[in-house]
């Protein structure tokens, strides 16, 4: 939905599937049903989740323009892809390997490459597009500095490649497009304050030089493309969970001049820990059930200090309940977002609400907007809704906090 200046839309990494014809059938299924729930008269943005597997098949002039008069005849649009997942993202053990490829890999420069390549094709003339990326790598892979550093060298060779290909397309096609990095809990870019770092330390001084070479341009030249080609996406549950108040954030990206190619509206689950022993082994029992073989549910505690402690998973977490001196748990979970309480626990709700008063305050802080929940088991009891139903309530509540 475009809402003054704004394309909205929801996140098909909802709907399970990997391969194209999979993910073109949840398409057919339930965009139409969306729009007719939120009686929306124009064109319908689509953020489209692009597996490796299914990009392969897309890619293909037959089936690109078969999706292409699809989109025609259902008065729809792709604006942003999430090319954040390479691989299996349902009814499979992800966790970690939701970064695997990493950026250290050529198999994810090829794999994003040929995801813009799409898009461009896809892309209506006139609207910028985007797509989301892994924050580099996962923590946890590497262990000494020198590890570290490999890993910082690499993916800024790839990354840069990215904008050298971006640069290329947009004289081809006159397409504005972007690759949006995304923080969360254990990347190797957790927050605004590391995302700010590696421009400052790697991407600009490093690239800079690299890009201007290849281009046969300045250095300046090469940095300003950089900036126009690289940003972030910005996830409000990552960003919560890492206790960032959003109008700090915004503030620290504009002054380094990083810009917001996306913003995915999402929630972590939030709890305050009670004092008493009978209560945390209740809450206990309850957080137990959040803890699935899926993904991985990174968790940050607060402290009476101001300090922070975070657990790898919630599993993890749960063994420190009866002793940790915590007063407040976020738990990496994407609950829906039109809900603030959740019985015994509450959302980040909040932030959001925040986000979208700071973009209709000013519109230029993104273009892109974007619900991305995938946990809807979570719902009150007395909460029953089919899936087309909770796309569009989402999709209605963000509406009505623009409006």
């Amino acid at each position: 939905m475009n809402i003054k200046d704004l394309h909205l839309s929801y996140c098909s990494n909802i709907h399970a599937g990997e391969t194209w014809d999979a993910t073109f059938q949840n398409l057919k299924i339930y965009i139409p049903e969306v729009k007719k729930r939120l009686t929306h008269k124009g064109a319908f943005g689509i953020g489209l989740r692009l597996s490796h597997e299914a990009a392969l098949v897309l890619e293909r002039p037959d089936r690109l323009q078969e999706f292409r008069d699809w989109l025609k005849k259902s008065n729809t649009y792709v604006f942003t892809l999430n090319c954040f997942p390479y691989g299996g993202f349902h009814r499979t053990k992800v966790k970690e390997q939701v970064h695997a490829p990493d950026w250290t890999t050529e198999d994810r420069l090829d794999y994003t490459i040929r995801s813009f390549r799409i898009l461009a094709e896809l892309l209506p003339e006139g609207v910028e597009g985007g797509i989301s990326t892994s924050p580099l790598t996962y923590r946890h892979w590497f262990v000494t500095d020198l590890e570290k550093k490999e890993a910082y060298e690499k993916a800024t060779t790839h990354l840069i490649a990215v904008v050298e290909e971006l640069v290329k397309l947009n004289k081809e096609t006159g397409k504005f497009l972007h690759l949006d990095i995304e923080p969360e809990p254990d990347g190797l870019l957790e927050n605004s304050e590391e995302l700010i770092r590696y421009f400052k330390e790697w991407l600009l001084p490093v690239g800079k030089v690299s890009l201007a070479k290849q281009l046969g341009i300045t250095e300046k030249a090469a940095e300003k493309l950089i900036k126009d080609h690289l940003q972030v996406c910005y996830d409000v549950c990552h960003f919560a969970i890492g206790y960032e108040k959003p109008k700090e954030a915004f503030k620290k990206l504009k002054q380094a001049g990083i810009g917001i190619g996306k913003i995915q509206l999402s929630a972590a689950l939030k709890l305050l820990l009670p004092e008493s022993p009978y209560e945390r082994f209740s809450i206990g029992k309850r957080l137990a059930e959040f803890a699935d073989t899926t993904y991985l549910h990174q968790v940050v505690g607060s402290t009476k200090s101001g300090g922070l402690n975070s657990y790898p998973d919630l599993p993890q977490a749960l063994t420190q309940l009866g002793e940790t001196q915590d007063l407040e748990w976020r738990v990496h979970f994407h609950v829906p977002i039109f809900l603030e309480n959740y019985g015994t626990f509450q959302s980040t709700q909040e932030d959001i609400v925040e986000v979208l008063k700071l973009v209709h305050a000013d519109p230029s802080i993104t273009k892109h907007l974007e619900v991305e929940t995938y946990t809807w088991e979570v719902l009150p009891e007395d909460t029953h809704l089919t899936l087309g139903e909770a796309i569009s309530r989402e999709l209605a509540w963000v509406r009505e906090q623009l409006q």
